[in-house]
């Protein structure tokens, strides 16, 4: 009998959640203010469990709040994201980038993640010679 090996912790798991990834790109760096206007670079996140599935997008954005989102379709279309939810959906606001989590009547998260919106990445002290590799 050949044991299996069974080494996929939690880390593993969270490598590869596309959600997680992008999330904490968000928390690294930080981002700018969303203002209002319609975005065709965003990225919705679809969350059931620990699996997550991420798709190019666009959302409209008024006064801080998302008032519409859609996916986009391999021709270049959208289509509005419509489902249940399980609680009303009054201030779908925006933090650091990132929607509000909504959550529909079957426990699904969605999340609007306004990518082009991530600051840039900070720029790094350049370490100074050794001194045994200096002339």
């Amino acid at each position: 009998m050949i044991a299996q090996d069974n080494t996929t912790d939690k880390k593993d798991v969270i490598e590869t959640n596309c959600y997680l990834k992008w999330a904490q790109k968000f928390e690294e760096r930080g981002a700018m203010d969303v203002e209002d206007g319609t975005y065709t670079d965003v990225i919705l996140t679809f969350r059931n469990g620990s699996s997550a599935s991420c798709f190019n997008g666009k959302a409209d954005v008024k006064n801080n709040m998302v008032t519409a989102m859609y996916l986009k379709l391999e021709d270049g279309t959208f289509e509005q994201v419509k489902r249940k939810w399980k609680y009303e959906i009054k201030d779908v606001t925006i933090q650091n980038g990132i929607s509000k989590t909504l959550i529909t009547i079957d426990d699904e998260l969605i999340n609007v993640m306004f990518v082009k919106k991530i600051k840039p990445k900070k720029k790094g002290y350049e370490k100074a010679p050794d001194p045994n590799n200096f002339n």
